[in-house]
């Protein structure tokens, strides 16, 4: 494939077009879905060229032919609650993961007809890699169309200030260039123990994919905040009310900190925790300047709480849709929902944007330019 030449891609479960934006410059994509109508129309409001290619509605009413050409490439970012350690565990037989069959069959389809995509990526959380034998079955049915494949457990705290670690399986079908074997810092204990377990017919598929360490992250969480005079404060009841509920360790932290008389930002998340066989709410904060990961706003404890200490006071507030989409690697410019649930709900949802470019650069695209270029069918 010639390096000038852009390549297509369809995106799957699209929500605000993270990966897209992550793959970059020298991609196009050819076809994007997403079900939602919130986070459809933030893909359409930040892409020009939206009408021409984006398809709202349920992934298992497409069909093969509202698939343009042949694509270099299928992202999909399935449901991933069922994979979450926050959900139920129920695994691919989920309500909301099992539409990752409705993705499937349509990549069936495509083979069938001469024009499945080169590589395949399918990103979810880290549950995948231990949820039963779903990394298991997920790996049998590249298998069964012809894919050879791989794992990368990326965490974007290597790229921003948030502690969000996603799985990244990547398959081919074509032969894989010997530059791309090897270690990678992405190889983590989930990835080598999920691979363990596979059957030996699965083993003799498996590509351990290659990439350089990325640089070292050279921003914090109070670096992407905005202002203190810009923002609206939690009354000082409130922010009482947080700190009773931390466990003493986390007390006796944020008191040391205090103590100090220096600024610190930290994030808190309200969590559940079983303390003597009780179950209790705790207020649970990091100050090392990397936020929780962020989730979907479902409620008051799912929305991430900032702790500011500063002078020997300590003051919260709610991260920003803003700030969330910074913690994302979303440019300023990128489009938000004006309502703040419905803002977090995309940002929440979607794939950070400098992970998704750290495999483009190192694997995808390596892996697509060394490979003859996969023709549109006519």
């Amino acid at each position: 494939m010639s390096r000038n030449a852009q390549r297509s891609f369809y995106e799957f479960f699209a929500g605000g077009g993270m990966a897209r934006l992550g793959l970059g410059d020298g991609w196009s994509c050819a076809f994007a879905n997403d079900f939602d109508p919130v986070k459809s129309a933030t893909y359409r409001a930040n892409f020009a060229d939206a009408e021409q290619h984006f398809c709202q509605g349920d992934v298992w009413k497409l069909e093969a032919g509202d698939l343009p050409g042949r694509a270099d490439l299928a992202w999909a970012s399935s449901p991933c609650q069922d994979f979450s350690l926050a959900g139920a565990r129920a695994g691919l037989t989920g309500g909301r993961s099992s539409a990752f069959f409705g993705f499937w069959r349509l990549m069936e389809a495509l083979g069938a007809e001469g024009r499945a995509p080169r590589t395949i990526v399918i990103e979810n959380v880290s549950g995948l890699l231990t949820s039963g034998g779903d990394f298991t079955a997920l790996c049998a049915a590249l298998a069964s169309q012809g894919y050879s494949f791989g794992a990368l457990e990326i965490d974007a705290a290597r790229f921003l200030p948030q502690s969000r670690p996603r799985v990244f399986v990547v398959a081919t079908l074509a032969p894989v260039p010997s530059g791309l074997i090897g270690d990678s810092p992405f190889r983590t204990r989930l990835v080598r123990e999920a691979q363990a377990r596979l059957p030996a017919d699965l083993a003799d598929r498996w590509i351990w994919w290659r990439g350089a360490a990325p640089a070292a992250r050279n921003s914090d969480l109070a670096s992407l905040l905005e202002p203190d005079d810009a923002v609206t404060w939690h009354a000082p009841a409130r922010t009482a009310a947080l700190i009773a509920l931390m466990a003493p360790l986390h007390r006796a932290r944020l008191d040391a900190l205090t103590a100090s008389g220096q600024r610190a930002v930290g994030g808190l998340f309200r969590r559940m925790r079983v303390e003597n066989g009780v179950r209790v709410q705790r207020a649970e904060s990091r100050f090392d300047g990397v936020a929780g990961c962020l989730r979907t706003p479902r409620g008051g404890s799912s929305r991430q709480t900032l702790v500011v200490v500063d002078g020997g006071y300590v003051r919260t507030r709610l991260l920003s849709p803003r700030e969330g989409a910074r913690l994302m690697g979303l440019p300023e410019s990128y489009w938000l929902p004006k309502a703040a649930t419905s803002a977090l709900h995309v940002i929440g949802d979607g794939v950070a944007v400098p992970a998704v470019r750290w495999l483009a650069t190192n694997i995808l695209q390596p892996l697509l330019d060394e490979t003859p270029r996969v023709l549109a069918a006519e």
